[in-house]
């Protein structure tokens, strides 16, 4: 089966990668990250510290990015005042929602704007809706999925100036890589703004999502979240390793990134001209599509005979667009194909 709904990786891990996993001593199993007794999480936020150069007190981890979100929503909706509100984009992963409902909080919506070619954020919108809900977490997610469109630093920094400084920003930058080849905004943001969390992982643009390595930054002064969200004894030592040999291994997943714009562009050449449908630009390693409807179930046939799985989506508002995770070429090209003969053929 080739899944292409999920937005893994379907390519191979990095020489370095490989080697790490290969080359890995067991026997350092057998003690906790003994680096914590110096004050530090880990080798991996030591060396992250280095590479994004932000102070290694501001740098998170996480059992994937996505307990990186779950710990802060969870922390900053259950503080003692009370504000249990969260604000977030209206096409998203469903995941923001579902982690606030467990602590009982109550999530509001701003929109995003369709465009010829992309979907986006309207900044004084979303300052608008900040001000009148005071939320206590305003989430963005740049890129955002699935509609694939993200934020500038700029405009991150525009934002939060013009926000109440009680509200924690969380950025939710999973995909972020796939654009961001200079990182240094990032010691700008958080050296800034005390409320800013900005999440990242090894899942999307390296391609370890089973490997559960999230990471992230954090403003200054926030050291009860700090306490709330770091591991005391440390972290997986073999995960640890692994990550860090990826983080070395830009150049590799660079030209990867380079082969997914490839398939955008084949996705946008053979679907783009046929009648009703409409591909979306993307900065991410997935792209967006929207089709005719009455497609769905011959589409979901001829796929399913394949051995392929794209996302159909169901949200309203985007219930007629379909979510493709790039692949290798052979692969996207067989999705290319099969859809083409689908909408031809009716």
């Amino acid at each position: 089966m080739n899944f292409l709904d999920r937005n893994e990786f379907n390519f191979s891990p990095s020489a370095k990668v490989l080697e790490a996993i290969k080359n890995f001593d067991p026997s350092k199993l057998c003690f906790y990250t003994r680096i914590y007794d110096e004050g530090k999480k880990s080798i991996v936020s030591v060396f992250l510290s280095e590479l994004y150069g932000v102070d290694e007190k501001q740098v998170l981890l996480g059992y994937g990015g996505e307990d990186i979100l779950k710990n802060a929503v969870h922390y900053f909706l259950s503080e003692a005042d009370g504000n249990k509100k969260m604000l977030v984009p209206e096409y998203s992963w469903w995941y923001y929602n579902s982690i606030a409902d467990e602590v009982d909080g109550t999530t509001f919506k701003y929109p995003l704007y369709e465009t010829e070619t992309t979907f986006k954020y309207d900044l004084e919108e979303i300052v608008k809706k900040t001000n009148e809900i005071h939320p206590k977490i305003l989430l963005l997610a740049s890129p955002n999925n699935p509609t694939g469109n993200g934020l500038l630093p700029n405009e991150v920094d525009r934002l939060m100036e013009q926000i109440p400084s009680d509200v924690i920003v969380l950025i939710d930058e999973a995909y972020a890589s796939f654009v961001s080849v200079d990182n240094s905004y990032i010691a700008k943001l958080v050296n800034k703004h005390s409320n800013l969390i900005i999440s990242r992982t090894l899942s999307k643009f390296y391609g370890l999502p089973g490997l559960r390595i999230g990471f992230g930054f954090i403003g200054k002064n926030q050291e009860k979240f700090l306490k709330y969200a770091n591991k005391y004894l440390g972290y997986n030592r073999f995960s640890e390793e692994v990550a860090i040999a990826a983080l070395q291994s830009d150049d590799h997943y660079r030209n990867i990134a380079k082969q997914m714009q490839e398939g955008c562009q084949l996705y946008a050449k053979e679907l783009g001209a046929l009648p009703g449908f409409k591909v979306y630009d993307s900065v991410a390693n997935f792209i967006l599509i929207k089709y005719p409807i009455e497609l769905k179930p011959a589409l979901q046939k001829a796929m399913a005979d394949q051995d392929y799985k794209i996302k159909f989506m169901n949200e309203p508002g985007i219930d007629t667009h379909l979510r493709i995770t790039l692949g290798r070429p052979e692969q996207n090209k067989v999705v290319c194909e099969t859809i083409k003969k689908i909408a031809l053929s009716k």
